[in-house]
């Protein structure tokens, strides 16, 4: 399941060599260049300055001509992140030794720190004893219910320090916890536990209509417990409160073997289309995303993490308790995010790092100035999708002197992060080793988007200002580079490719475009889904929203593509969140013809008084482009750029009729 299966025919030892010295060529290429500069200064006996004078200059006709600039720009910058990415691979590599999991790691940090706050919730501080005793105490009570290593619980539960003690009870035992969105109803709810086969559903009390709503599709020899303040009026559901209280605060004994590839939780993709996909966490994955965090900014033990993202996604649930749980910072956690609690949350928990999405960084800035926003202490924000175009704004606003932006996934292995807070970069490759890391950018064919590949059937590397897919190497082998996949192993896959890198190898795609500049710093530029071809032209609906959600004062904004009867491709439309109608169209389409290529602006608008959001705020944009710009099934208001009178139009039956039959052009 890991990486699917794949099959080579033995080859011959010469066809071996043969594609070996095909593969490295450029190595060889140079090893003899070396070899001869060598000779040339003995057998002449040059002074040694000759040598490095030699190979510098035989660089520069050979097109390096550049490299001194970008070296003397980038040096610093890439030995720390070389230091950094050294110490994440040393210390993952020691734990996958000693086959260590997440609650060892966790117990030597209890035992260094025992009163130590681990989490601050609602005022109540919980000391990583308390948390400890507290997951002993659930691991205690489904050992006595017959749970055993490979068992399957399900959690839907809002933010609490609970959900974070079940879950490492339930690691105690070797029981792997399935995170569920608090957001999921009906089918998407009851797809989410059936896939993962789960053996109980752990629900909080004020989710309780969301399960009655499927009880009836939940087998009976599944069984349910809920947790809460509430009582529940269903039948055949434990209520753990008391059980948990009745349990002993011991560590539990377990006779299973532990390891570092034991699976630790499942997580499920926050797609905006299809059901959600489940994706595999072990130990291992768990210490590497987190301590790559810890690593790669210097997040201290002393530092405090505001964090109001839900558990159920790994930005919270990994990073966000990884902080904690493996560099013994103290979390403060929030039930739901607020803006206008934000920075008094911050001021009150003292908190020195702050978790965020772009989304979240927009919410903020459109909230009034207030005096809070700047007496607190944080001096770190770590995340991502902070866009270019209010980054600047976002930092010096609410005076953060860092901001660790980082593009990853919860199941991938291409992840990079920006460790200098270069505006807009979610990380980089060295340019100077660019085989040092195992992240590379490639070409996509614009209309399949599969992966471009040269005359020896590996994939073709980007040039700096190319837009391409970041691909992370895969390897069954190295912990630091597993790609464990998903529950289904269609959907794992599809994000292998082989002969990537090299014959016969495998790789993670992510499915996101990226852009690297000149000196490795990378720019999110799309996903591979969210990208439309119009006249021509690749179009970027991150890049039209970014743009169109300044011009209209930071309102949610939707872009997608649609079709137009006779047409090639899809025309960009955009939905707009505006409920009381305030948005000058006309002062939107000069903005528009400024700021965007004229491919890029949007042929159509959508006037909606708010838009369906994920658990992570994301913008959901399958039901918008379904629907198109159908005047028939479409209530709000629609409009229609005029190519004569350069604004936009109000879109009625008959225009709507002369648009479907090609009579406007558009």
């Amino acid at each position: 399941m890991l990486e699917g299966t794949y099959c080579l025919k033995k080859l011959s030892f010469p066809t071996r060599v043969v594609r070996h010295l095909k593969s490295r060529k450029m190595y060889y290429i140079w090893a003899a260049v070396v070899a001869s500069f060598a000779v040339i200064v003995v057998y002449f006996q040059l002074p040694f300055i000759v040598f490095p004078v030699l190979l510098f200059l035989a660089f520069l006709a050979s097109g390096g001509k550049d490299f001194p600039r970008v070296f003397f720009r980038t040096i610093l910058r890439d030995i720390r992140g070389f230091s950094r990415f050294a110490n994440l691979l040393i210390t993952t590599r020691l734990h996958v030794k000693n086959r260590r999991t997440v609650s060892d790691m966790f117990q030597e940090t209890v035992s260094k720190h025992p009163q130590k706050p681990a989490i601050i919730f609602e005022k109540r501080m919980w000391s990583f004893k308390e948390v400890d005793e507290y997951s002993n105490r659930i691991a205690n009570f489904f050992k006595a219910q017959g749970y055993q290593k490979g068992d399957v619980v399900a959690l839907f539960l809002e933010n609490c320090p609970e959900f974070i003690c079940i879950w490492l009870g339930l690691s105690k035992l070797g029981v792997v916890t399935a995170l569920i969105n608090t957001n999921l109803r009906v089918d998407s709810l009851f797809h989410c536990i059936s896939v993962a086969s789960v053996r109980a559903v752990i629900f909080g009390t004020d989710l309780s209509d969301a399960i009655k709503e499927i009880r009836t599709k939940i087998p009976e020899v599944v069984e349910l417990y809920s947790i809460g303040v509430r009582s529940t009026s269903m039948a055949s559901v434990v209520h753990l409160n008391q059980e948990i209280e009745a349990s002993s605060p011991a560590m539990p004994e377990v006779d299973h073997p532990k390891s570092h590839a034991d699976v630790l939780m499942y997580i499920y993709t926050s797609g905006t289309t299809g059901l959600p996909k489940a994706a595999v966490v072990t130990s291992a994955r768990f210490f590497r995303n987190s301590y790559g965090v810890v690593c790669a900014l210097k997040v201290r033990s002393d530092d405090v993490v505001y964090c109001s993202m839900p558990l159920y996604h790994s930005a919270a649930g990994i990073l966000g308790v990884g902080m904690c749980f493996l560099g013994g910072c103290t979390l403060a956690l929030r039930h739901k995010f607020s803006a206008s609690s934000f920075w008094d949350d911050c001021i009150e928990t003292k908190a020195t790092v702050v978790q965020y999405i772009g989304e979240l960084c927009r919410y903020l800035l459109s909230q009034p100035h207030r005096p809070s926003e700047n007496k607190h202490s944080v001096r770190l924000a770590i995340g991502n999708g902070l866009r270019p175009q209010i980054w600047k704004e976002f930092q010096t606003r609410f005076g953060i002197e860092e901001i660790g932006e980082f593009y990853g996934s919860t199941e991938g292995t291409a992840s990079v992060i920006n460790i200098d807070s270069t505006p807009g970069a979610c990380g980089f490759v060295s340019e100077i080793l660019p085989s040092v890391y195992p992240v590379v950018i490639f070409k996509v064919d614009p209309e399949t988007g599969e992966l471009v590949r040269g005359p020896d059937g590996l994939a073709v590397r980007t040039k700096p200002g190319e837009v391409g897919q970041i691909v992370g190497k895969s390897s069954r082998g190295d912990p630091s580079l597993r790609f464990d996949g998903y529950l289904n192993s269609v959907e794992t896959k599809k994000k292998i490719a082989h002969d990537v890198f090299r014959k016969g190898d495998a790789a993670f795609l992510s499915g996101d475009l990226v852009v690297r500049d000149e000196l490795g710093y990378i720019y999110f530029h799309d996903r591979t889904g969210d990208t439309f071809r119009w006249r021509g032209e690749n179009v970027s609906t991150a890049e039209v929203e970014s743009v169109m959600s300044k011009v209209v004062g930071l309102r949610d904004v939707v872009v997608y593509g649609v079709v137009i009867p006779g047409t090639e491709g899809r025309a960009g439309m955009a939905a707009i969140v505006d409920p009381e109608c305030k948005v000058d169209l006309m002062e939107l389409a000069a903005s528009l013809k400024k700021l965007l290529p004229s491919y890029a602006c949007p042929m159509f608008l959508r006037i909606v008084h708010s838009v369906d959001l994920t658990g992570t705020f994301k913008l959901q944009k399958s039901k918008l482009r379904n629907e198109g710009f159908n005047i028939g099934v479409i209530e709000d208001q629609l409009f229609y750029f005029d190519s004569k009178e350069k604004t936009y139009l109000a879109l009625d039956e008959i225009k709507y009729e002369q648009i479907i039959r090609g009579e406007i052009r558009m």
